[in-house]
């Protein structure tokens, strides 16, 4: 299992002009019908001229994190590991992805997304959660939702999408606490948005 191999992360602009969708989330609209996305959650880790990647925060994958450990011969003690690993989206389904608040731990291939939250691709982070020594909390998904140049921007236009702004209170309280079947509503009303009055042809934020 090819778990949180090297990445191909681009350095992350340091100003959002308000174009730039880093470290917003992403909610899908009731029209947005692509069975790998209804009712999801994504928080965009790279967006550019490029195309954009976001991890899919309330997907889970019905497997515990354990079970990484177990295919990759690390040792643990129960109940380290009993978190739920989630689908973080259709491409590259056996890379790993995990987003963290700052840790005073180093791992190989981190990038910073938002204010004090960061993602982690190499296999060193798992291994460290494997013994207690990751971080304070984590988010551990296989996969990513991509986008090539224009096309999300095109899904925006069509209304596929809601977009939530940055907000440094609710990210780490919606990405390591709150429940995953709670995490589009209580995302939505961060905006003052009601997701269960939305009619299909509602608008984005």
């Amino acid at each position: 299992m090819e778990t949180l191999a090297s990445n191909k992360l681009q350095p992350l602009p340091k100003e959002n002009d308000g174009t730039n969708l880093r470290g917003q989330l992403l909610i899908a609209m009731p029209g947005l019908l692509d069975p790998n996305f209804v009712h999801s959650v994504v928080y965009i880790c790279q967006h550019s001229e490029e195309g954009a990647m976001g991890i899919t925060i309330n997907r889970p994958l019905g497997m515990p994190l354990s079970q990484v450990f177990e295919q990759l011969d690390l040792d643990y003690s129960p109940p380290n590991g009993t978190q739920t690993l989630l689908c973080g989206g259709p491409v590259e389904e056996q890379q790993g992805f995990v987003l963290h608040p700052l840790a005073e731990r180093e791992w190989q291939a981190t990038a910073p997304i938002s204010d004090n939250i960061y993602l982690t691709t190499s296999r060193d982070i798992i291994n460290d959660m494997a013994c207690d020594q990751g971080p304070d909390a984590a988010l551990v998904a296989l996969g990513y939702a991509g986008w090539v140049g224009g096309q999300l921007e095109q899904e925006l236009l069509d209304n596929a999408w809601l977009t939530v702004p940055p907000d440094t209170k609710l990210l780490p309280q919606l990405l390591f606490n709150t429940p995953l079947e709670e995490r589009a509503d209580v995302a939505a009303a961060s905006i003052g948005i009601n997701l269960s009055q939305l009619s299909n042809s509602a608008g984005h934020a």
